[in-house]
């Protein structure tokens, strides 16, 4: 069975999130969709509102895992047996990101490997930040978030 990590803050999952985890369920057999925190940053949403979201939002996609880890991406992949980490890549600006990040893993664990997904025409703009920023400036967001964060922009009064 191959196995693959699709981690991020997903704060909040968007539907560019979900169209890179359907791609790459055409290659993998089982993917764990993972919260990652990243401690640079601060969420709109908790970790519990993020990981309910995220479930909602594969709730009718069997081979995806829903996770946290507080630790290294590369040490959850040696602890599932998955030996790729997906990543989505939107800009050049995000490049240069990711192949710091590449680099990092390489070195931590080479026995890890980062699979790319190039984002959609119409999702290249689209980041979890961009969402919530958008969506304070009273933009209708519904086009690119699951029905569920959009709930949850409600509840929070967001």
């Amino acid at each position: 069975m191959k196995k693959a990590v699709y981690a991020g803050s997903f704060d909040p999952i968007t539907n560019g999130h979900l169209e890179v985890l359907k791609r790459s369920l055409k290659i993998f057999d089982e993917v764990y969709l993972l919260l990652a925190v990243n401690p640079k940053k601060r969420g709109a949403f908790t970790i519990e509102e993020r990981l309910s979201m995220m479930r909602d939002s594969v709730k009718d996609m069997p081979n995806v895992k829903v996770d946290y880890y507080d630790g290294l991406t590369v040490d959850y992949c040696k602890k599932v047996d998955a030996p790729s980490i997906i990543r989505g890549l939107r800009a050049v600006s995000d490049f240069e990101y990711e192949f710091q990040l590449a680099a990092a893993n390489e070195f931590a664990a080479p026995e890890i490997d980062m699979v790319f997904f190039m984002a959609r025409k119409d999702e290249n703009f689209v980041s979890s930040s961009s969402v919530n920023e958008l969506r304070k400036g009273g933009v209708d967001v519904s086009s690119l978030v699951p029905s569920c964060v959009i709930k949850m922009f409600e509840k929070k009064g967001l």
